[in-house]
C-alpha cells in the first residue's frame, strides 16, 4: 500500500482508459519489475457510513424447523440490524385435517381425533367437545364423572404449564428449567397413565361421562402426587423467580397491553397478565367448578415475566382444586344410564389392559340376541344426535378452547370446528415483537406457549 501523498505523485503507468476516469481515486496502479501493482484505499470513512445509512433491511426465516419456535412454526422476520421491524407468522406445516376427519366418524369416535389437537392438554379439548355433544343431546354427565373430569383437567393443566417452563427455559439457555420441568412433567404423565391408561391423547372423557371409573387405588396415587408437587413447586421460585438473570431476561419483554389483548381476542395467561381476571372456570363455570374455592392470579405488567409468574401460581391453584375434588368424591356411575348413548356399554378392560375382559364378553353374548345386536349397532353406527348447533367453551392452559358442533340429526357430526387458543394467541406475535430485538422474539413465543397441533388442525 502507498500513502495518499505518494499516490498523487505516481502518474506513470496509470491506465485511465481501462479503469475509468474516477477509478484513480480508489485503485491507482503503477508498473514495477514484477508487473502492475495496484494501490487500493477504502476512501473516506465518513462517506462510507453515509452511503450505508439508507434503509437497508434483511429478511430472515426463523423456522419451521427452528428449535425455538415450538414445533413447526415459521416466523418471517424483517430486520434492521438486530431490531425486528416486521414479523409474520406462517402456519400450516403440521396440518392434520382433524376437524374434517371428525365428519366421517361417529360422535364418540370424534373424541379420539380432537384429543390430538392440543397434545399438551388433550383432556381440555376432549372436555369442550364432549360438553358440546351432551348439550345437543340434552344430557348431563353423572356427578362423579363431573368431579373426575375436573380432577383430570387440573392434573393436565399442571403438566402443560411444566412444559411451558421447561421449553421456555431451554430456549433462553436455562437448561436447569428444562431438566426440572420435564422431571415434574414425567410425574404428571405417569399419574395420567395410572388413571386413564395412556400418557397422552387419552380419549378418556366421552359423551355422557367417562370411558370407565378410576382404578381402586387412584386416591392414594393422586394424594402422593399432591405431596410431591407441594414439595417441588417451591423450588421453581427459589431457582427462577428470585434469579436476577431470569427476571431481567423476561421483564419488560413481549409487552401486550389489555386493549391489544381484547382487540386480538387473546385469552388465557396472556390476557390475565394484562390485568383482566377472565377465566371460564370462574366467569362461566362448567362441570361443578363453581363449587370449588380457588383464585385467579393476574398482573398488570403484561410482559413475559408476569406470564411466567401467573402460570406458576396457577399450578398451586390447580393442586388446591384437586384436593377439594378428592374431598367431594362419592360413589356413583361415571356414564349416563341411557343405553342408547352410553358407549361403550359398561366396558370392562381385559387383564392385559387392552380390549374387553372375558367376563364382559360373556355377559354381552349371554344376555340375548337383541342385546348383542344393540351393542353391535351402538359401537359401529353410534347414536343419533338431534339437529342443531352449539358452542361450548372450556378454560385450557392456553386460554379459551371452544367446540362449535353442528348436527343434522345423524350419527356423525355435520361440522366440527374448534376455537383453538394457540391459533388465536399467535396473532399477538407482531405486536409483542416488532420494535424489539430478535433475541426477545424467542422469549415472546415461549410466553405464548403455542401448540402447533392445535394451530394446524
Amino acid at each position: 500500500m502507498t500513502t495518499s501523498e505518494n499516490l498523487s505523485d505516481v502518474t506513470t503507468g496509470t491506465d485511465t482508459s481501462s479503469t475509468g476516469a474516477d477509478s484513480v481515486d480508489y485503485a491507482d496502479s503503477r508498473e514495477t519489475t514484477e508487473g502492475r501493482v495496484y494501490s487500493v484505499s477504502g476512501g473516506d470513512w465518513d462517506d462510507i457510513v453515509s452511503d450505508a445509512g439508507h434503509d437497508e433491511r434483511m429478511v430472515i426465516n426463523m423456522g419451521p424447523q427452528h428449535p425455538s419456535t415450538h414445533g413447526v412454526l415459521r416466523l418471517v422476520l424483517e430486520m434492521e440490524g438486530e431490531t425486528v421491524t416486521q414479523l409474520r407468522s406462517v402456519i400450516g406445516y403440521l396440518h392434520t385435517g382433524i376437524e374434517k376427519n371428525c365428519e366421517y366418524r361417529t360422535w364418540t369416535q370424534g373424541v379420539t381425533f380432537v384429543t390430538r389437537m392440543d397434545y399438551l392438554a388433550p383432556l381440555s379439548t376432549e372436555m369442550a367437545y364432549c360438553l358440546g355433544v351432551e348439550k345437543l343431546l340434552g344430557i348431563q354427565a353423572p356427578p362423579r364423572a363431573e368431579l373426575l373430569r375436573v380432577l383430570l383437567l387440573e392434573i393436565n393443566r399442571i403438566g402443560s404449564h411444566l412444559v411451558y417452563i421447561a421449553t421456555g427455559g431451554m430456549e433462553l439457555g436455562a437448561t436447569t428449567a428444562m431438566t426440572l420441568g420435564f422431571r415434574e412433567r414425567e410425574v404428571v404423565l405417569h399419574l395420567l397413565e395410572e388413571l386413564t391408561g395412556l400418557r397422552m391423547n387419552h380419549a378418556f372423557i366421552r359423551p355422557g361421562g367417562l370411558a370407565q371409573d378410576m382404578p381402586a387405588d387412584f386416591e392414594e396415587k393422586v394424594t402422593e402426587f399432591i405431596k410431591v408437587m407441594d414439595q417441588r413447586l417451591p423450588l421453581y421460585d427459589k431457582l427462577f423467580t428470585g434469579q436476577p438473570i431470569w427476571r431481567n431476561r423476561l421483564k419488560g419483554v413481549g409487552v401486550l397491553p389489555l386493549d391489544a389483548c381484547l382487540a386480538l381476542g387473546i385469552t388465557g395467561p396472556i390476557l390475565r397478565s394484562a390485568g383482566l381476571p377472565w377465566d371460564l372456570r370462574k366467569t362461566e363455570p362448567y362441570s361443578r367448578y363453581d363449587e370449588f374455592e380457588f383464585d385467579i392470579p393476574t398482573s398488570t405488567d403484561a410482559d413475559c415475566w408476569s406470564r411466567y409468574l401467573i402460570r406458576v401460581e396457577e399450578m398451586h391453584q390447580s393442586l388446591r382444586i384437586i384436593k377439594q375434588v378428592l374431598a367431594k368424591l362419592e360413589p356413583g356411575p361415571v356414564m349416563v344410564e341411557d343405553k342408547k348413548v352410553a358407549w361403550p356399554a359398561q366396558l370392562s378392560i381385559g387383564s392385559d389392559g387392552m380390549g374387553n375382559s372375558l367376563e364382559h364378553v360373556k355377559k354381552i353374548m349371554g344376555q340375548s340376541m337383541e342385546s348383542l345386536i344393540h351393542h353391535f349397532k351402538l359401537v359401529t353406527e353410534g347414536f343419533h344426535v338431534p339437529p342443531g348447533q352449539v358452542y361450548t367453551p372450556v378454560e385450557s392452559p392456553r386460554g379459551e378452547i371452544g367446540a362449535h358442533l353442528v348436527s343434522d340429526g345423524g350419527t356423525r357430526p355435520l361440522r366440527v370446528h374448534m376455537r383453538e387458543p394457540s391459533f388465536v394467541n399467535l396473532q399477538s406475535m407482531p405486536a409483542m415483537s416488532e420494535g424489539g430485538l430478535v433475541a426477545d422474539v424467542i422469549a415472546a413465543v415461549a410466553s405464548i406457549d403455542p401448540v402447533m397441533g392445535g394451530v394446524d388442525r
